[in-house]
């Protein structure tokens, strides 16, 4: 958990309940609240001129729903809709605030959690400009596995569905599921009752 849900609570969070495919802020808009996945799932994502989605991240339990527009006057650059329905805390961006000046520990670790994931954001850019769809996979693979406290192998049950890896990497749902065969049989990673295990 980033943030424990007493903390939040304390400050003033409260419990919303959301349905698969409601939207929880949309591209453009100005953030006014901290986010964080108690239960579902929910998916960062934006459309090209040519109307194709473009996914940047699914967050889970414990995530938080970028935070990072909280320390800078921005605009959101992605939609955050819900795939999975669940329930997120929420809190003022004025009470965040307030929270984070009260406990220099909590302001800590969400500068290493934003440090660790704008690290592996790198990394994803760079994978996913390369031409290799393998080398693409792997680096969504690895982001999503980054947030786990495992880490060896096939320790990870991946939460996406083929559909998703492709639009999150920008190929052909036909080479995502071509390729995710060919790298089981270079032992990369294990398929089980169809779910990816990395």
């Amino acid at each position: 958990m980033l943030i424990s849900e007493e903390l939040l609570l304390s400050y003033g969070a409260e419990y919303e309940n959301f349905d698969r495919g409601d939207i929880i802020f949309d591209e453009g808009q100005t953030p006014k609240n901290y986010y964080q996945v108690v239960k579902g799932r929910i998916k960062l994502n934006h459309y090209n001129d040519d109307g194709k989605e473009l996914i940047l991240a699914i967050l889970e339990r414990g995530l938080s729903v970028c935070e990072l527009l909280l320390f800078i006057d921005k605009k959101y650059p992605v939609n955050a809709v819900v795939i999975e329905a669940g329930t997120v805390l929420t809190l003022p961006k004025a009470a965040f605030s307030i929270m984070l000046d009260e406990n220099p520990g909590v302001s800590k670790d969400i500068n290493i959690f934003l440090s660790e994931r704008l690290y592996y954001k790198y990394l994803m850019v760079e994978n996913n400009a390369s031409l290799y769809a393998d080398v693409r996979i792997k680096g969504v693979l690895d982001y999503h596995k980054s947030f786990s406290k495992d880490h060896s192998p096939f320790s990870f049950k991946v939460p996406l569905t083929r559909q998703q890896i492709a639009a999150m990497t920008g190929l052909r749902v036909e080479t995502v599921i071509r390729t995710i065969k060919n790298l089981e049989k270079k032992d990369v990673l294990k398929i089980r009752d169809r779910r990816i295990y990395y």
